[in-house]
Formats: structure tokens, C-alpha cells, sequence
């Protein structure tokens, strides 16, 4: 019985000029790639681009690729680049950069209002690995506007740190905290409207009614 080579032996091939190697690589990630980019594109032939770019990209510099992280880490932030210069280009770049690092009214933004009530063992990002809230997470995921999806999906999805998405994404750490708890709170409140005890679903406070009416 043979054994799959890993990913740092096929790595190492592929230096050593073995296009097989590489192939191999490919078919082992494109899926995952695709995925990534059209998640972040929202756009089939965008994230098909976006993919053959980043694998393009990895062969071409594959050479420097000196495994501090994992290979298919490494591509994931070659295909988040990718798929970024796609949405500065479809914002326009001047709009991009002049993006505000900060937003001073993030704080002030009301927090999504929960209709259910469930106990939670696990986080949002936790759950989106059960085959059954994955339909679930992918629609929701549809559903959140580009600033906060961007930053659930580089976060929590593909696992980079804080500051690794705020560099990414030319936000302040800070800001991406701020957007990253407002992509969780409306992925956690979409499930729980799926997994919730519709029986114990909250009401608004009286309290709430009488400023909301004057």
C-alpha cells in the first residue's frame, strides 16, 4: 500500500523542477482555493481567475517559499492577495486606500438583536465545521456585507492572525476586532434561529418599544 506524499515532500519536488509534484499540489488545493475566492469574490469566473492566479503565482515563486508556515497557508495568502486586488479594483483604488484605518461610529453601530435564545458549547467558527450548519453558514456567509465577510473569512476561516488581516486589508487591529464580533453576532443569530428554542424567544423590552416610539 502507498503512502500520499505530504505536502513539504511534493513542495520539495516541485523545486527541484518535478512539474508533477506541482500538479499533484494543485489538485490537492484548488478546491479549497476556489472556495476561498469565491467566498471572498462572490463571482464565479472571478474566483476561477483568482485561483488560477494564485497557483500561477506559488509555481512562480515557489523558489522562496521557505516553509515557516504550512504550504497550504502560504497559498491561501497569495490567493487572499489576489482576490483583494479584484475588489480594489472593482471599489475603484483611490476609494480603497483612502478607506479609513478606523471607524469612529463602529462603537455606536446597534449590535444585531437576538430572536432566539440557544445554549452554545461551541463558537460560530467552531460550527461551521458541522456538515449540517454548513449550508447555513455559507447563505448567511452570502448575506453579511463585504466588510465584515472579508474579515470572518481571513479570521476565523482561514486562520490568520489579527494583525496578518488588518495588514491584508489596510484596517487598524482594532477595526478588525470591531468588524470580526459583528460577523460572528449575525452568524451566531442566524443559527440560532435554525438550532434555537423557538419557545424561548425574546421579546423586545418594553423599555426598548417606548424609546424606539418617541
Amino acid at each position: 500500500m502507498t503512502t500520499e506524499p505530504d505536502d513539504a515532500a511534493l513542495v520539495s519536488q516541485a523545486k527541484a523542477g518535478n512539474l508533477s509534484a506541482f500538479e499533484a499540489l494543485v489538485s490537492r488545493h484548488e478546491r479549497r482555493i476556489y472556495s476561498l475566492a469565491f467566498r471572498m469574490l462572490q463571482h464565479q469566473q472571478d474566483a476561477e481567475d483568482v485561483t488560477q492566479q494564485a497557483f500561477l503565482n506559488a509555481l512562480e515563486h515557489l523558489g522562496g517559499f521557505r516553509g515557516e508556515a504550512s504550504f497550504g497557508t502560504w497559498l491561501s495568502r497569495i490567493a487572499t492577495h489576489a482576490a483583494l486586488k479584484v475588489l480594489r479594483k472593482r471599489r475603484g483604488a483611490a476609494r480603497w486606500v483612502q478607506e479609513p484605518s478606523t471607524e469612529p461610529d463602529a462603537e455606536n453601530e446597534p449590535l444585531p438583536h437576538p430572536e432566539f435564545i440557544a445554549d452554545w458549547s461551541q463558537s460560530p467558527e467552531r460550527l461551521a465545521q458541522r456538515n449540517e450548519a454548513q449550508r447555513l453558514i455559507e447563505q448567511a456567509l452570502q448575506e453579511l456585507d463585504e466588510k465584515h465577510r472579508l474579515v470572518f473569512l481571513l479570521r476565523d476561516v482561514e486562520g490568520l492572525s489579527v494583525k496578518d488581516t488588518a495588514a491584508a486589508l489596510g484596517l487598524s487591529e482594532v477595526n478588525v476586532k470591531v468588524r470580526l464580533l459583528r460577523a460572528r453576532m449575525r452568524l451566531r443569530e442566524r443559527l440560532t434561529q435554525a438550532f434555537g428554542d423557538a419557545s424561548r424567544r425574546l421579546m423586545p423590552h418594553p423599555h426598548d418599544e417606548i424609546e424606539e416610539g418617541t
